[in-house]
């Protein structure tokens, strides 16, 4: 005759009022009972030994497992026989893997997840300004010890970040001057002041136009690839490797990257402006019957050189923050080609924004002090 299946049952430790031990069978059998006597277990109770439990499946592992996180305990100070402990450990493995809620509509479920989404962009903000710190530190590092700089790399950066963006970041600047002057002319043909397209379009493109579009051109094709590079590193553990060997993965893949952007992005920026400018001259040759010699002279009359060291000032600002949100977040990837692809589209996201708002604060900055 088989013996009665014993329930689980709770007993504190004699010797410590904070543990206890279970026992009996942990099995969806008894999933009513499991419940019941987890409720029952005091507030004080911080550890739980459950070497003793004749038989455990998933139900009571799960059971467990909700009991330590709605209690915050250290679900890894659980005592298990040694014959659970491989179901243990592949049913905390997969305990998150649950089907998703479905979405909740209302004003609370509103209210918390914009809660939450104003946690997250904290937790990022605070991550950025870390990191900040800590490529500070390590760009002064490298004064005192040089060794560490990585020409080679450098320069390989330098080539791709700035040299190939060339033709892209010169085309679409003349192309938006060129723009910039046909729909300034149309508004100024109104009153007959046409030739004051000249200055709009150098007084635009110097303060303004060419750093932004330069940057936000750079956010999309060089923060997604820094980020691209150093996930698929993290992916393959090459940046755990690093580590290993010694050495610091920041002067490694960081820096390099960060320097080449404070080198390339105020070339860029200039290259920028003389294409927005080209393309002023262009308008006003083709179009607003301006011929350039005389848009030249115009220009030279108006110029002044604190609209360009405006434009220019922004530059390094937004090179490093370009160089440091891809960076982070390619740090970031946990190893997934999915959470690749996220960490990408978060830097490209993150990184234009982040410039249009800081290129918005330096301008109303600048206006206010009469720059």
């Amino acid at each position: 005759m088989t013996p009665p299946a014993s329930a689980p049952s709770i007993e504190t430790d004699p010797d410590d009022a904070s543990r206890l031990r279970l026992s009996g069978r942990w099995t969806l059998r008894f999933s009513g009972e499991i419940g019941a006597c987890l409720r029952e277990i005091p507030e004080s109770v911080r550890e739980i030994d459950a070497s003793g439990v004749e038989r455990i499946d998933s139900v009571g592992v799960l059971q467990l497992i909700r009991f330590a996180r709605r209690r915050e305990l250290d679900f890894d100070r659980f005592r298990f026989h040694d014959n659970h402990h491989a179901l243990v450990e592949a049913i905390e493995d997969v305990a998150d893997d649950r089907p998703p809620r479905k979405r909740e509509y209302g004003f609370a479920a509103a209210l918390y997840r914009l809660g939450f989404a104003v946690q997250g962009n904290w937790k990022e903000a605070v991550a950025l300004v870390s990191f900040l710190g800590e490529n500070l530190f390590k760009l002064v590092r490298l004064v005192k010890e040089p060794s560490r700089f990585r020409l080679t790399s450098t320069v390989h950066h330098m080539e791709q970040v700035g040299l190939d963006a060339v033709p892209l970041v010169m085309l679409l600047s003349f192309l938006v001057g060129a723009v910039i002057a046909f729909l300034g002319s149309t508004i100024l043909a109104d009153f007959g002041a046409q030739i004051f397209v000249v200055e709009l379009v150098s007084i635009a493109f110097l303060r303004e136009f060419a750093v932004l579009l330069t940057a936000i051109i750079l956010a999309g094709r060089t923060a997604s690839a820094f980020t691209a590079q150093i996930g698929a590193m993290v992916s393959r553990e090459e940046v755990d490797a690093i580590r290993t060997l010694g050495l610091d993965p920041v002067d490694l893949l960081v820096l390099p990257r960060i320097i080449a952007l404070l080198v390339m992005l105020p070339l860029l920026t200039f290259l920028a402006m003389v294409a927005g400018l080209a393309g002023g001259v262009s308008v006003g040759a083709f179009s607003l019957d301006i011929p350039p010699p005389a848009y030249l002279a115009r220009m030279q009359d108006t110029f002044e050189l604190r609209h360009m060291l405006v434009g220019l000032s922004k530059a390094p600002v937004f090179a490093m923050l370009i160089g440091l949100i891809g960076c982070l977040e390619g740090l970031r990837v946990e190893g997934t080609a999915q959470s690749v692809g996220e960490r990408t589209t978060s830097s490209v996201v993150q990184s234009i924004a982040l410039v249009i708002v800081l290129d918005a604060i330096a301008a109303i900055w600048f206006m206010h002090i009469g720059w």
